[in-house]
């Protein structure tokens, strides 16, 4: 790097800091869970992680494993198509196809990998990508991969107007994908798959869904949002995670039809540039499902106390964004208040985390507090109280 190239990011980072922006990296001494033991701070309730069903130290996961890791060590030391498959990972992905109701689905080293991995291995000459306004960046990046001969357009979020009236500019497409999140992480809201659903079958469009904030959060059973909407068997294409309902630490997936699979394997790069999943990952990440299966009890305690939570918000007038997942919004203006309050709840022992632009657009910084099956109601209260005091009392803390 050069020396005028060092400068500038200095200049930027000093610009940062001094904007009130700068993130600083928070050091967690312990397991993640409701309450987690912070350096410098002690133990605090966590309020910012995607540890939706109380599984990322669930004793079956960790112990899974661990067996695994004992069995097939630490690394696979290749990627997939060399000597990095076990059969561990087909287990898992065998698993996942059943989940979903797909024909196949195959690993990748995370959720971003698949995204990144999917469109560019599958669009062809002519074919057209829709995709929501607020898509998560993954599926952005995976899109722009995609050949210059591949049309990429854009939709208002979860604008059915919108969305229609470009099938019908592209109703000559080789081929028409619709991309949307399931549970869209920044707002918390849900795209309309049943109204997708409706414009796919009309306009001969495939759909692709990433479900990461949705699996084991909604529907009935914790399928996700296409659960939620009824519409499992209307879905072409799964993208998701293993590492946040499902505890499993890290890893991603593509389910779908056995050709997307097969295609992904001979062509997708992040698939083919990178390590297969760690045995113990793929083995955690099989309990997770199991756990899932065995206790959907869980899945509507987590909804229950997502209702609850922001009944709690809007009785104290905190407003939050409308939605029914478990990430719940709370505009609080610029980017340097978002970060400040974040701050100050920490000190009175809430994890919170302020997001504002470039993640968000500027003057609609926010405050993203992520429940989970673990957290009490008492820590719940808590948090809204606290919330409260901030926003009447600046720098009390």
């Amino acid at each position: 790097m050069t020396n005028t190239l060092l400068s500038r990011l200095t200049d930027e980072l000093f610009a940062a800091d001094q904007a009130g922006t700068y993130k600083r990296l928070k050091t967690i001494e312990g397991p993640i869970g409701d309450r987690i033991q912070l350096a410098e701070k002690g133990e605090v309730t966590l309020l910012s992680s995607n540890d939706y069903l109380g599984f990322a130290n669930h004793p079956e996961i960790v112990e899974a494993a661990r067996d695994a890791l004992l069995k097939y060590g630490a690394s696979t030391a290749s990627v997939r198509f060399i000597c990095g498959t076990q059969d561990v990972h087909q287990s898992l992905e065998a698993d996942l196809a059943r989940f979903h109701g797909t024909e196949a689905a195959l690993t990748y080293s995370s959720c971003w990998a698949a995204n990144t991995g999917l469109f560019a291995a599958i669009c062809g000459a002519g074919d057209v990508i829709l995709s929501d306004e607020l898509n998560h960046a993954s599926l952005i990046d995976g899109i722009r991969a995609t050949a210059k001969n591949v049309v990429r357009d854009v939709y208002k979020h979860s604008d059915m107007s919108d969305l229609e009236a470009k099938l019908k500019a592209h109703a000559d497409a080789p081929s028409r994908l619709i991309v949307t999140d399931g549970v869209f992480s920044m707002e918390g809201d849900i795209a309309p798959l049943d109204q997708i659903v409706a414009l796919a079958k009309k306009y001969d469009a495939l759909i692709v869904l990433d479900d990461s904030h949705g699996l084991g959060v909604m529907g009935k059973t914790g399928h996700g949002t296409a659960e939620h909407f009824g519409v499992m068997d209307k879905i072409d294409i799964f993208t998701g995670t293993l590492g946040k309902a499902l505890g499993a630490g890290t890893g991603g997936f593509v389910a779908g039809p056995k050709a997307v699979t097969e295609t992904l394997i001979q062509k997708s790069r992040p698939h083919l540039f990178s390590n297969a999943l760690p045995a113990s990952v793929a083995a955690a990440g099989r309990k997770s499902l199991e756990l899932l299966e065995k206790h959907p009890d869980r899945v509507t305690a987590l909804q229950e106390k997502a209702v609850k939570f922001r009944a709690l918000l809007n009785n104290l007038d905190l407003k939050p964004l409308p939605g029914d997942s478990a990430v719940v919004p709370v505009i609080v203006g610029e980017t340097a208040t978002a970060i400040r309050l974040a701050g100050e709840l920490l000190n009175r022992g809430i994890f919170v985390t302020g997001f504002g632009f470039p993640v968000v657009p500027e003057g609609e910084a926010r405050l993203r507090f992520q429940l989970s099956f673990a957290h009490t109601e008492a820590e719940l209260d808590e948090a809204v109280v606290a919330l409260k005091d901030c926003l009447q009392s600046p720098g009390s803390a």
